[in-house]
């Protein structure tokens, strides 16, 4: 079948590409960088013609507040639009655990309502929100530096590698919709300043991390529930540790 993957060409998207074909899917990465952009509508309608699936791992360019939210209403909204007069029969999401429970975060609150346009549509739908990517903690540990310290708060997360989002996001689009939401995280809980101290010795970096129970994480305070799944989640495979080993690991 005909499966189109709008953010083709990143991180996730890629990946998902490459497991697809894997199958024998004739798949299309869709990205600016193939002529298909959601923002302007170039090439949609032309990328989803025949589609059965479309997987939407895209993500905004700016994690702005009013930008993000700008990126993810129209994108979406052009998005369902062209796969309802495509016919398109399964629309698989990737969006974040804990959306829903972090709203002092503009890229949280964003995803919220692409969710909620997500369910307002007619298409039949996947939500997959996932825990944080190990490839995003070098991000993590950037925005919560001050110089020689790095204060973050010791909440518990279930952080995923890339390769886990990808495999589950590749069986979800070729199963049937769910019309809901499908929780993913990783195979073990670990406090966020915890997780940074691992990566910091990995990288050979002294900063020094400081546990402290008020800190932000992207404008949003934590605790043990807000970036960990609810019962029975879909469980990658690779550790922290094990990932950190890889030569893309510490990148």
């Amino acid at each position: 079948m005909k499966i189109v993957v709008i953010g083709g060409t990143g991180l996730i998207g890629s990946k998902v590409v490459g497991l697809l074909r894997g199958k024998g899917h004739d798949v299309l990465p869709a990205s600016p960088n193939t002529g298909v952009n959601t923002i302007t509508r170039e090439g949609l309608a032309e990328a989803l013609s025949g589609a059965s699936v479309v997987v939407d791992v895209a993500n905004s360019p700016s994690f702005e507040d009013q930008a993000v939210l700008e990126f993810f209403e129209t994108a979406g909204r052009n998005l369902l639009a062209a796969e309802t007069a495509a016919g398109v029969s399964h629309h698989v999401a990737l969006s974040v655990v804990g959306a829903d429970h972090l709203s002092d975060s503009g890229y949280m609150r964003a995803k919220v309502m692409q969710e909620k346009l997500i369910r307002g549509s007619t298409i039949p739908y996947t939500i997959v929100r996932s825990t944080q990517f190990f490839e995003f903690v070098g991000a993590i540990t950037q925005s919560a530096s001050d110089g020689t310290t790095i204060r973050l708060s010791p909440a518990l997360l279930q952080p995923i590698a890339s390769d886990d989002v990808a495999t589950a996001l590749a069986a979800v689009a070729t199963g049937e919709p769910v019309c809901g939401i499908v929780e993913l995280a990783g195979p073990e809980k670990i406090p966020l300043d915890a997780l940074v101290r691992s990566y910091l010795a990995a990288t050979g970096d002294r900063r020094q991390v400081i546990a402290d129970i008020r800190a932000r994480y992207f404008g949003a305070e934590l605790d043990d529930r807000s970036l960990t799944p609810g019962a029975h989640p879909m469980l990658g495979a690779i550790r922290f540790e094990e990932w950190l080993l890889r030569p893309s690991g510490r990148g």
